[in-house]
């Protein structure tokens, strides 16, 4: 019976392990299409030093400001879409169009001529334009009338 307990906690310490199956799903996604991808960038970092400068028996402190450059490296990760997320993509972007009995075409949404938007602004000019040369002349009618 010891040997049994003995031999059964050594299966399940061995047995299936999480780097093991850390590695199995790593494969597998590398097999699907996932992409690693070290990128790096450069920072400017900027540092302000004090300096004390003695100019005809005066302390004096000067600010000295350095740069120094610092490279970041982090990792991108690329994921591949799967069927059901490029099938919804397709979907949304893509409109059939009916040219004949048997035959389709398919039109990207974002090539359409987009609908063109009003421009109140000079809407709103030609409106108050309108109302102060209206009061205007009204204005310069009763001045005629007057002399």
């Amino acid at each position: 019976m010891k040997k049994l307990i003995a031999f059964l906690s050594v299966l399940t310490m061995f047995g299936c392990s999480s780097e093991r199956m850390a590695q199995y799903h790593y494969k597998k996604a590398l097999k699907h299409g996932l992409k690693l991808v070290q990128d790096s960038d450069t920072i400017r970092i900027a540092t302000v030093d004090s300096v004390a400068v003695i100019r005809f028996d005066t302390l004096r402190y000067e600010k000295i400001i350095r740069y120094r450059d610092s490279v970041i490296f982090f990792r991108n990760v690329y994921l591949p879409k799967t069927k059901w997320q490029t099938r919804i993509e397709y979907r949304y972007k893509t409109q059939l169009v009916k040219q004949d009995v048997l035959k389709y075409k398919y039109i990207y949404k974002d090539s359409k001529a987009k609908k063109a938007k009003r421009n109140w602004n000079l809407f709103l000019w030609g409106f108050v334009s309108g109302v102060g040369l209206f009061f205007l002349l009204r204005l310069l009618d009763k001045l005629r009338r007057i002399v």
